[in-house]
């Protein structure tokens, strides 16, 4: 019985892995300097953090005084950035694919996890956001640069973009 339900739980982690990157837990010191020296979140702020794991980036953000939304595919994952988060009413953790999600309309900044592959279809995603939203949208990616696209700054493994409006023809989204 074990032995199947254990496999069950390696089966569904790996299904998640292909929808979307596995999960890495954060290292609360890295997202701190990142949250202080990339860009200073306060309580003007909405951070959305994609591939929310458990949780540490919301409630890094949310000791800033921002409000936080977190988009987690992996139930169980997701259920655990809730209890650890249950306390603060800034913090929102969805069960749900960001791909098929708009972005609050008070977001100012993005918070990826993903992998190489996924990094620059965020950023077009986000920038399609930045464009309905009318305002520009902080990116900061941890990990993996955008390809084809320079960064205004960088920090160790972390990348900040500004992503503006499109304008003109390429602004449909």
């Amino acid at each position: 019985m074990w032995l199947l339900i254990a496999s069950g739980i390696i089966l569904f982690f790996g299904f998640m892995a292909f929808t979307g990157a596995p999960y890495v837990p954060s290292k609360r010191r890295d997202v701190r300097q990142a949250l202080s020296d990339l860009y200073r979140l306060d309580k003007k702020d909405t951070l959305v953090d994609i591939g929310a794991g458990d949780g540490i980036v919301l409630r890094e953000a949310s000791q800033r005084g921002a409000r936080a939304v977190g988009y987690e595919i992996n139930p169980i994952i997701a259920w655990i950035a809730m209890w650890l988060s249950r306390k603060d009413p800034r913090v929102t953790v969805k069960i749900g694919n960001f791909w098929r999600e708009s972005l609050p309309d008070s977001t100012t900044v993005v918070y990826p996890f993903g992998d190489a592959r996924d990094t620059k279809k965020m950023y077009a995603k986000v920038e399609g956001e930045a464009t309905r939203l009318q305002r520009t949208v902080v990116f900061i990616s941890y990990g993996f640069a955008v390809k084809g696209v320079v960064a205004k700054r960088q920090l160790g493994a972390y990348y900040r973009y500004d992503i503006t409006p499109l304008q003109g023809k390429d602004s449909t989204v």
